[in-house]
Protein backbone atom coordinates (compact mmCIF):
# COMPACT_ATOMS: atom_id res chain seq x y z
CA UNK A 1 0.00 0.00 0.00
CA UNK A 2 1.28 3.44 -0.83
CA UNK A 3 1.85 6.22 2.22
CA UNK A 4 -0.18 8.95 0.77
CA UNK A 5 2.35 11.20 2.83
CA UNK A 6 4.80 10.31 0.40
CA UNK A 7 3.40 9.75 -2.30
CA UNK A 8 4.69 11.73 -5.32
CA UNK A 9 1.43 13.89 -6.59
CA UNK A 10 0.37 12.84 -10.48
CA UNK A 11 0.71 16.23 -12.82
CA UNK A 12 -2.31 17.34 -13.73
CA UNK A 13 -3.20 16.86 -17.68
CA UNK A 14 -2.36 19.82 -19.63
CA UNK A 15 -5.31 21.28 -21.37
CA UNK A 16 -5.28 21.73 -24.83
CA UNK A 17 -7.69 23.27 -27.31
CA UNK A 18 -9.62 21.89 -29.70
CA UNK A 19 -8.22 23.84 -32.34
CA UNK A 20 -4.38 23.77 -31.24
CA UNK A 21 -3.14 21.98 -34.07
CA UNK A 22 -4.29 24.52 -36.60
CA UNK A 23 -2.57 27.42 -34.65
CA UNK A 24 -0.02 28.01 -36.67
CA UNK A 25 -2.66 28.10 -39.84
CA UNK A 26 -4.15 31.07 -38.28
CA UNK A 27 -1.38 33.23 -37.42
CA UNK A 28 -0.35 32.91 -40.95
CA UNK A 29 -3.33 33.49 -42.90
CA UNK A 30 -4.43 37.25 -43.62
CA UNK A 31 -3.32 40.45 -41.82
CA UNK A 32 -4.19 43.38 -39.61
CA UNK A 33 -4.93 45.03 -43.29
CA UNK A 34 -7.32 42.43 -44.31
CA UNK A 35 -8.35 39.75 -41.72
CA UNK A 36 -7.40 38.20 -38.55
CA UNK A 37 -8.65 34.60 -37.00
CA UNK A 38 -6.92 34.02 -33.63
CA UNK A 39 -8.02 31.95 -30.39
CA UNK A 40 -9.37 33.53 -27.29
CA UNK A 41 -7.91 30.48 -24.91
CA UNK A 42 -10.02 28.82 -22.06
CA UNK A 43 -12.36 32.27 -21.21
CA UNK A 44 -13.88 31.45 -18.02
CA UNK A 45 -17.59 31.18 -18.92
CA UNK A 46 -20.33 31.13 -16.44
CA UNK A 47 -23.88 30.94 -16.97
CA UNK A 48 -26.88 32.55 -15.08
CA UNK A 49 -30.05 31.86 -14.96
CA UNK A 50 -32.79 33.97 -13.28
CA UNK A 51 -36.07 32.85 -12.61
CA UNK A 52 -39.06 35.73 -13.39
CA UNK A 53 -39.95 36.44 -9.92
CA UNK A 54 -37.20 37.81 -8.81
CA UNK A 55 -35.26 38.88 -11.84
CA UNK A 56 -34.91 42.30 -11.02
CA UNK A 57 -32.99 41.75 -7.43
CA UNK A 58 -30.61 39.52 -9.01
CA UNK A 59 -29.56 41.90 -12.29
CA UNK A 60 -28.79 44.59 -9.51
CA UNK A 61 -26.66 41.83 -7.64
CA UNK A 62 -24.87 40.96 -10.78
CA UNK A 63 -24.81 44.52 -11.92
CA UNK A 64 -22.69 45.04 -8.66
CA UNK A 65 -20.59 42.49 -9.59
CA UNK A 66 -19.78 43.31 -13.54
CA UNK A 67 -19.01 47.15 -12.63
CA UNK A 68 -22.12 47.67 -15.21
CA UNK A 69 -25.42 46.80 -15.47
CA UNK A 70 -26.64 43.45 -17.04
CA UNK A 71 -27.22 43.70 -20.62
CA UNK A 72 -30.50 44.08 -22.46
CA UNK A 73 -31.93 41.63 -25.23
CA UNK A 74 -29.25 41.33 -28.57
CA UNK A 75 -26.47 43.17 -26.35
CA UNK A 76 -23.34 42.88 -24.01
CA UNK A 77 -22.21 44.90 -21.51
CA UNK A 78 -18.36 45.24 -20.26
CA UNK A 79 -15.27 45.96 -21.27
CA UNK A 80 -13.32 44.03 -19.26
CA UNK A 81 -13.17 41.40 -17.19
CA UNK A 82 -15.83 39.25 -16.43
CA UNK A 83 -18.60 41.18 -19.14
CA UNK A 84 -21.82 39.52 -19.71
CA UNK A 85 -23.89 38.39 -22.99
CA UNK A 86 -27.65 38.24 -23.27
CA UNK A 87 -28.85 34.84 -24.06
CA UNK A 88 -32.30 34.91 -23.87
CA UNK A 89 -35.09 36.19 -20.78
CA UNK A 90 -33.56 35.49 -17.62
CA UNK A 91 -30.05 33.85 -19.21
CA UNK A 92 -26.98 35.62 -19.67
CA UNK A 93 -23.39 34.12 -20.23
CA UNK A 94 -20.65 35.44 -17.85
CA UNK A 95 -17.10 35.65 -19.11
CA UNK A 96 -13.62 35.71 -17.89
CA UNK A 97 -10.43 35.68 -19.35
CA UNK A 98 -8.53 36.52 -16.51
CA UNK A 99 -9.98 33.68 -14.41
CA UNK A 100 -10.69 30.23 -14.14
CA UNK A 101 -14.58 28.29 -14.85
CA UNK A 102 -14.71 27.36 -11.22
CA UNK A 103 -13.51 30.49 -9.61
CA UNK A 104 -15.73 32.80 -11.81
CA UNK A 105 -18.87 30.25 -11.03
CA UNK A 106 -18.52 30.27 -7.04
CA UNK A 107 -17.57 34.15 -7.39
CA UNK A 108 -20.80 34.70 -8.99
CA UNK A 109 -23.18 32.68 -7.08
CA UNK A 110 -21.89 34.17 -4.00
CA UNK A 111 -22.12 37.80 -5.71
CA UNK A 112 -26.40 37.13 -6.48
CA UNK A 113 -26.60 34.24 -4.49
CA UNK A 114 -25.55 35.69 -0.92
CA UNK A 115 -28.84 37.27 -0.57
CA UNK A 116 -31.35 34.63 -1.68
CA UNK A 117 -29.34 31.63 -1.66
CA UNK A 118 -29.62 31.00 -5.36
CA UNK A 119 -33.28 29.63 -5.04
CA UNK A 120 -34.29 31.82 -7.57
CA UNK A 121 -32.00 30.99 -10.12
CA UNK A 122 -28.93 29.09 -11.28
CA UNK A 123 -24.57 29.44 -11.70
CA UNK A 124 -23.01 26.98 -14.01
CA UNK A 125 -19.64 26.51 -14.81
CA UNK A 126 -19.65 25.87 -18.64
CA UNK A 127 -16.14 27.07 -19.77
CA UNK A 128 -15.31 23.43 -21.20
CA UNK A 129 -18.13 23.43 -23.43
CA UNK A 130 -17.77 26.76 -26.13
CA UNK A 131 -14.36 27.96 -27.87
CA UNK A 132 -13.71 31.25 -28.35
CA UNK A 133 -12.86 32.22 -31.81
CA UNK A 134 -12.03 36.30 -32.51
CA UNK A 135 -12.42 37.53 -36.31
CA UNK A 136 -10.91 41.13 -37.07
CA UNK A 137 -10.04 43.29 -39.83
CA UNK A 138 -11.84 45.26 -42.37
CA UNK A 139 -12.73 42.27 -43.92
CA UNK A 140 -13.92 40.56 -41.32
CA UNK A 141 -17.95 41.30 -41.56
CA UNK A 142 -17.49 40.28 -45.36
CA UNK A 143 -15.94 36.75 -44.00
CA UNK A 144 -18.77 36.58 -41.96
CA UNK A 145 -21.40 37.08 -44.37
CA UNK A 146 -20.16 34.13 -46.35
CA UNK A 147 -21.41 31.58 -44.23
CA UNK A 148 -24.29 33.98 -41.78
CA UNK A 149 -27.81 34.78 -42.79
CA UNK A 150 -27.56 37.80 -40.57
CA UNK A 151 -27.39 41.59 -41.67
CA UNK A 152 -24.32 42.92 -40.00
CA UNK A 153 -24.07 45.78 -41.61
CA UNK A 154 -23.56 48.34 -38.81
CA UNK A 155 -26.87 50.21 -39.25
CA UNK A 156 -28.19 46.81 -37.69
CA UNK A 157 -25.72 45.18 -35.61
CA UNK A 158 -22.55 47.51 -34.49
CA UNK A 159 -20.19 47.65 -31.45
CA UNK A 160 -22.12 45.81 -28.14
CA UNK A 161 -24.09 43.76 -30.35
CA UNK A 162 -24.14 39.87 -29.12
CA UNK A 163 -26.70 37.43 -30.97
CA UNK A 164 -27.25 33.49 -31.28
CA UNK A 165 -27.20 32.41 -34.83
CA UNK A 166 -25.26 29.97 -37.69
CA UNK A 167 -22.08 30.44 -39.17
CA UNK A 168 -21.55 27.75 -41.60
CA UNK A 169 -24.24 25.40 -40.45
CA UNK A 170 -22.80 25.84 -36.82
CA UNK A 171 -24.70 27.28 -33.81
CA UNK A 172 -22.69 29.98 -33.01
CA UNK A 173 -22.64 33.03 -30.52
CA UNK A 174 -21.42 36.17 -32.02
CA UNK A 175 -20.48 39.50 -30.35
CA UNK A 176 -19.03 42.33 -32.34
CA UNK A 177 -16.55 44.05 -29.64
CA UNK A 178 -15.17 47.49 -31.66
CA UNK A 179 -15.88 48.74 -34.95
CA UNK A 180 -12.71 47.86 -36.39
CA UNK A 181 -14.52 45.29 -36.70
CA UNK A 182 -13.48 43.14 -34.14
CA UNK A 183 -15.82 40.14 -33.59
CA UNK A 184 -15.90 36.97 -30.74
CA UNK A 185 -17.58 33.67 -32.21
CA UNK A 186 -18.61 31.80 -29.37
CA UNK A 187 -18.50 27.77 -30.49
CA UNK A 188 -19.18 24.45 -29.21
CA UNK A 189 -16.02 22.99 -28.52
CA UNK A 190 -17.22 19.69 -30.98
CA UNK A 191 -17.66 22.38 -33.73
CA UNK A 192 -14.48 24.45 -33.28
CA UNK A 193 -12.44 22.95 -35.97
CA UNK A 194 -15.21 22.47 -38.73
CA UNK A 195 -15.72 26.24 -37.81
CA UNK A 196 -12.10 27.12 -37.93
CA UNK A 197 -11.39 25.43 -41.25
CA UNK A 198 -14.22 27.14 -43.01
CA UNK A 199 -13.61 30.60 -41.98
CA UNK A 200 -9.76 29.82 -42.59
CA UNK A 201 -10.84 29.12 -46.00
CA UNK A 202 -13.27 32.16 -46.17
CA UNK A 203 -10.64 34.36 -45.73
CA UNK A 204 -8.16 33.04 -48.11
CA UNK A 205 -9.82 35.55 -50.73
CA UNK A 206 -9.26 39.12 -48.80
CA UNK A 207 -5.62 37.83 -46.90
CA UNK A 208 -2.27 39.32 -48.60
Amino acid sequence: MTDERTAVPRPRPERRSPIAHLADRCAGTGSAATVRLREVPFPAQAELRVSEDEEAAVVRLAAEFLGCPLPGPGSARGDGSPYALWCGPGWYLVVDSSASGPGLAAALECAVGGEYGMACGSVTDVSAQRTVLELSGPHARDVLAHGCMLDLHPRVFGPGGYTQTLLAGAAVGLQQTDAAPTYRVLVRAAHAEHLTRWLLDAMTEYAE
